[in-house]
């Protein structure tokens, strides 16, 4: 299917590597040109170079990168000094650490607030309206599958995305939905990453059992009985920024082997 935008213009955050680069890489696989963001230079430098290998010469995107921390002023400020119009706009930055909400201090709950709500409402209000301007926008906002599904220990991120969702969920049915902009949320369940490697390895150091007997208990929680992979999720991330989604706003589209236990 051709999703009828190859030659638009993408800002990809947390592009790196994970979910964000498995974004990027569909995008360019479909002719959409890309400003990939990340903090590491190295990774991020590495991961544009192999995506135009791959695919610029075949599909004719660009794909540019740019090492800042998008969750900083500055950062912003720097994607928005090389490039100030996008027509694509993939929002991500990781997840603040896990604890108990007793052991958080409020500079944890403003370092949680600022990467997983206020930066992407930043985002959004740096580009939201030059979209509209143009006909055509699309967002979306890589949250968690924990905004359904809260985790208790994920206090942090519990309490941040899910103000980005309800800020999301007014701003996607205002005036911008008639002038072609469609804003939505992607909630990743278990997807197989560093990050959630991590997760296992400090599951597996605190049990004392062995990091694949780990791995395979929270396997064995999901319905498909695997773990999801980057590129399939940067599939739906590319359809939900497709001519063919118009319609589709103001949604939390929830990709999770189906894990999550509820009918709606």
């Amino acid at each position: 299917m051709d999703l009828g935008i190859s030659g638009k213009w993408a800002l990809v955050c947390g592009a790196s590597k994970g979910l964000g680069l498995g974004c990027a890489k569909a995008l360019v696989q479909e002719g959409v040109n890309v400003l990939m963001v990340a903090r590491g230079a190295e990774a991020l430098q590495v991961a544009a170079a192999q995506l135009t290998d791959a695919y610029a010469g075949q599909t004719g995107a660009m794909v540019q990168w740019l090492a800042v921390d998008i969750t900083t002023e500055a950062g912003r400020a720097a994607v928005l000094a090389q490039r100030a119009d996008f027509d694509i706009l993939v929002t991500n930055a990781g997840g603040p650490p896990a604890g108990d909400f007793r052991n958080f201090e409020r500079d944890d709950w403003i370092r949680a607030l600022d990467a997983n709500m206020l930066t992407p409402i930043a985002l959004i209000k740096a580009t939201v309206d030059g979209m509209a301007a143009r006909g055509f926008g699309r967002i979306v906002n890589i949250t968690s599958g924990a905004v359904k599904a809260p985790i208790d220990v994920l206090g942090l991120s519990n309490g941040a995305r899910s103000g980005l969702t309800g800020f999301v969920a007014g701003l996607a049915r205002s005036g911008v939905a008639a002038k072609g902009v469609t804003i939505n949320n992607l909630l990743p369940g278990a997807f197989d990453t560093e990050r959630l490697q991590s997760i296992f390895q400090g599951a597996a150091a605190k049990t004392a059992q062995p990091l694949d007997v780990v791995a395979a208990a929270r396997r064995n929680t999901i319905p498909a009985r695997r773990f999801g992979s980057p590129d399939e999720f940067g599939a739906i991330c590319a359809f939900l920024c497709s001519q063919q989604a118009a319609y589709v706003t103001g949604q939390n589209v929830l990709a999770d082997g189906g894990a999550y236990p509820g009918t709606f």
